[in-house]
């Protein structure tokens, strides 16, 4: 399996420190609102190279924080006359339970930062002690960069060629301008708490690299989040780990590219700019998923509306083939010469499928796969008739199940889809006795079809505008009738 590493910009073999085992962390958001779109990409790419490590047999320890104090929680309390505690608590849930509705796997472990102060005062207490940081006059603490020969070893920046005040905090605590901050000395109403250098906060750089350290050990295998945190923010926790401890943090260094909308950078002045929460509450989760997959997780995404609307079709699309595939499954008689051609595209889209992932993770060519199986599945289908069926549909369904899976991607079977009313129309019309919705629905097919063939039109027409009420239609297929969602 080929990785790219931003810190040596190219792909290299993947090899796990403990063999069959991942250690993983990626860095959470700081919260003080709903997420939006662009941080989604994040953390959905991060999923879906989370799951295909699993499916490839790794046992994976995935980690995530919280950024539950910080400068932003702080002024958004302020703004609302709140506690950044309650600030922290009530965007903390609501991250968490938008993660759950985009199908996002929870973390295995899930820090907090107001949780590990004294991981960090350990971790910052040692670089004191090592000469790589220093307690300013006004009880702020300091990492000192140039304290640190390999500093710019991630990003490949060099400090003689930038100027002060590009992306760093310039004040007169400072030895030096490109230092930053490890521990925040209090401020009024700023939440605090009390350490050998007087009461204060942890710097946001501080965070990740303490707990990480405290909960998977360092290095570790994977260390991921969106490219805008390449530098400083990554550049710095892996510098202070070179010098706590005297190891990498991480192996492997992996970015997300940003997001577009429209093709243009998503900023509120722009009004192009969209919570997770906003999209899903229009939007099924799963052609999110689709949308974002489409574009290789360091590529760019250009995301629109548009495009959104052709993934819920794509998604559709998947979805009806499956069904199609089960119901031939359980009505067809199966042909052995389609059946075979059948199986044979279903070990091609399984190949196919691996070895584009096994590259860097590329999940649009994964999906290609996918959908290949489908092209191929629908042919079966199509020149198969009433002959479509046995093991082979059974399989290929399965199959489109599984890679989606893979990829976060539910497929509703056919059971699921059918509402729990038939089974009292199937009582009143068929004499049904059951709680099967799709026994229902064989029962009140049949009674429809006796009540056609009786030339009962008045029952026939019941039955039908009975399962229309509830959103569904009869359709006639080669391998018998059936309802389904209209």
């Amino acid at each position: 399996m080929q990785i790219y590493n931003t810190q040596t910009h190219r792909k290299q073999e993947l090899e796990p420190i403990e063999p069959g085992k991942i250690r993983m962390y990626v860095c959470g958001p700081t919260v003080y609102d709903q997420i939006h779109i662009g941080n989604a990409r994040t953390f959905l790419s991060f999923d879906v190279i989370r799951r295909y490590l699993m499916y490839k047999g790794y046992e994976v320890t995935f980690a995530q924080n919280l950024t539950d104090v910080d400068d932003k929680i702080i002024n958004r309390a302020n703004e609302q006359g709140r506690t950044a505690a309650d600030v922290a608590e009530e965007f903390s849930n609501a991250f968490i339970e938008q993660m759950h509705r985009f199908g996002i796997l929870d973390p295995d472990i899930r820090p907090r930062a107001t949780h590990e102060i004294k991981a960090m005062q350990e971790m910052i207490e040692s670089l004191i002690e090592q000469g790589n940081a220093y307690v300013a006059d006004n009880g702020d603490v300091y990492f000192s960069v140039r304290s640190d020969n390999n500093y710019g070893i991630l990003s490949g920046r060099d400090l003689n060629q930038m100027r002060a005040g590009e992306r760093v905090e310039v004040n007169d605590q400072k030895r030096d301008p490109f230092d930053f901050a490890l521990w925040k000395a209090a401020k009024p109403g700023e939440p605090s708490w009390p350490s050998p250098w007087g009461d204060g906060r942890p710097g946001w750089h501080t965070e990740c690299c303490a707990m990480i350290h405290r909960y998977l050990g360092t290095p570790i295998d994977i260390h991921g989040g969106g490219a805008d945190l390449v530098f400083p923010h990554h550049e710095n926790e892996t510098a202070q780990a070179m010098c706590a401890w005297h190891e990498p943090l991480a192996n492997l260094w992996m970015h997300t590219g940003m997001l577009r909308v429209d093709g243009e950078k998503m900023s509120k002045s722009l009004g192009n700019f969209y919570t997770l929460k906003e999209v899903l509450d229009k939007y099924p989760a799963d052609a999110v998923r689709l949308l974002m997959l489409q574009t290789h997780y360091r590529a760019p995404l250009d995301f629109s509306f548009d495009r959104l609307e052709g993934a819920v079709g794509t998604l559709e699309r998947l979805r009806t083939c499956e069904k199609n595939l089960l119901w031939a499954a359980k009505n067809g008689t199966g042909s052995e010469e389609l059946d075979a051609t059948l199986g044979s595209a279903v070990s091609e889209a399984r190949e196919e499928f691996t070895r584009q992932m096994d590259d860097d993770f590329n999940t649009a060519g994964g999906l290609a796969a996918i959908f290949s199986l489908v092209t191929s599945a629908n042919t079966y289908l199509a020149d198969a008739g009433t002959a479509a069926g046995g093991k082979a549909a059974k399989a290929a369904a399965e199959a489109l199940a599984e890679l989606a899976g893979v990829l976060g991607v539910t497929l509703a079977s056919e059971e699921d889809e059918l509402p729990a009313e038939l089974v009292g129309l199937a009582e009143k019309y068929a004499g049904y006795q059951g709680d099967s919705a799709a026994e229902a629905a064989d029962a009140l097919i049949a009674a429809r079809q006796a009540a056609r063939k009786a030339k009962d039109w008045g029952t026939a027409d019941g039955i039908r505008d009975a399962i229309t009420g509830l959103g569904l239609v009869l359709e006639d297929t080669a391998a018998g009738a059936r309802l389904r969602r209209a």
